[in-house]
């Protein structure tokens, strides 16, 4: 254990580094591509559209390798952690946007109606009505989406990052102690996993309070 813990600790690092960043920014796109799908312009709601369709109907490998491997081909170099957290940040925040635009679209129509009652205008009722209540709901799907954007940063190791499963690879490699290895690393992403979901069930607590 005292080998092989060093290691794979730096991994966990880059990992959670990886993790928070992809999760930041998969936040911000959901919540922009799903207020835009149902309540920008026409042309912005196409764009959304395209961005959510884009990200959600192709793989998220090989977005990664995109980034990486084509983008220099048209002048835009990006070093591996950037790719990592664009790639996946832009992926699960595909996915997101639907979780918003669901979760804004179950809010019931009589709210809508009680705001302009109040003399609310559209971005008021959206913002102080139907935003804090569509929050509660967005909460359990998104707990799921952050695992799965943790577990995804599994893929960063192909493009040299080195993430928790490079470590695991390269400490596998000089000690050949493949079971050991290999079942701590399974743990740390359980671990990890496990942080995720109580800390979501805690916040879904605390907001329905």
């Amino acid at each position: 254990m005292g080998e092989l813990l060093p290691e794979l600790l730096r991994g966990v690092r880059v990992t959670v580094l990886v993790a928070l960043g992809g999760s930041l920014l998969a936040m911000v796109m959901a919540l922009l591509a799903g207020l835009a799908k149902l309540h920008a312009p026409r042309p912005l709601r196409w764009l959304a559209v395209a961005y959510i369709e884009t990200f959600r109907g192709t793989s998220a490998l090989v977005q990664l390798f995109w980034l990486f491997f084509v983008l220099p081909h048209f002048g835009i170099t990006l070093n591996p952690m950037t790719v990592g957290i664009v790639a996946l940040g832009l992926n699960v925040g595909a996915y997101g946007a639907e979780v918003v635009r669901g979760a804004i679209g179950g809010v019931a129509k009589g709210q809508w109606e009680a705001a302009q009652a109040l003399n609310m205008t559209h971005t008021q009722a959206l913002r102080r009505i139907v935003l804090p209540q569509a929050f509660v709901a967005m909460i359990p799907p998104w707990g799921n989406l952050l695992i799965e954007l943790l577990k995804a940063t599994s893929l960063v190791s192909l493009i040299t990052l080195s993430d928790l499963t490079f470590k695991a690879q390269q400490v596998n490699q000089n000690t050949l102690r493949t079971v050991e290895v290999f079942s701590l690393v399974l743990l740390m992403y359980l671990a990890l996993s496990v942080l995720i979901t109580v800390g979501t069930r805690a916040l879904e607590r605390r907001v329905k309070r």
